[in-house]
């Protein structure tokens, strides 16, 4: 199976320091969803993995979450892709939970749900916590410029050896074209 593990929040739509709480502030990037469909097309499974600590923090609830999740594969599907799973954690940072990226938690889940290794599957990310939860389950985590990922950059924790993309379509082009190795 070809897969792709894809960030939702400043990857696939536009991120906010007030979190995404309802389907209104759910915002594409640009070119996003052509990216996913041109993954689909070519063959690759996409899970979406995320962090969405409003739920803990009382910022939005389930249902909210589901619509926004709707609209996202709605968009996905208008444009002619397929994100076959999302998986998110609704915990509190606070709460130690194991699923809440910097810690590997959504990767194993998706591992066993696709009951495969993340060996050399790429995991696209704009923060830091993405990139490092990728590594820890084995996947090979790619930075994207968009949400935070140029603050990312300049992180001193940040692995030099991560690849850098300018977006999820550069990404797209670049895993097409060839340009790209897992566990890079």
């Amino acid at each position: 199976m070809k897969l792709v593990l894809l960030d939702r929040d400043g990857v696939i739509n536009v991120d906010s320091p007030d979190y995404i709480k309802t389907p209104e502030e759910w915002i594409p990037i640009a070119g996003s969803l052509e990216a996913i469909a041109r993954l689909s097309k070519a063959g690759y499974t996409i899970a979406v993995l995320t962090n969405q600590s409003g739920l803990g923090r009382g910022y939005f609830d389930h249902e909210a979450l589901m619509l926004i999740h709707e609209k996202l594969l709605s968009a996905v599907t208008h444009a002619g892709g397929d994100v076959d799973l999302i998986r998110y954690c609704p915990h509190h940072p606070d709460d130690g939970c194991d699923c809440r990226k910097p810690k590997p938690g959504l990767f194993h889940a998706i591992a066993k749900y696709y009951d495969m290794s993340l060996t050399g599957i790429f995991a696209v990310g704009d923060s830091l916590r993405d990139l490092q939860a990728a590594a820890s389950a084995g996947a090979s985590p790619i930075l994207v410029r968009t949400g935070n990922g140029v603050k990312t950059l300049v992180n001193p924790e940040l692995d030099k050896n991560i690849p850098v993309v300018d977006d999820l379509g550069d990404f797209v082009d670049q895993l097409l074209n060839g340009e790209l190795n897992g566990n890079a």
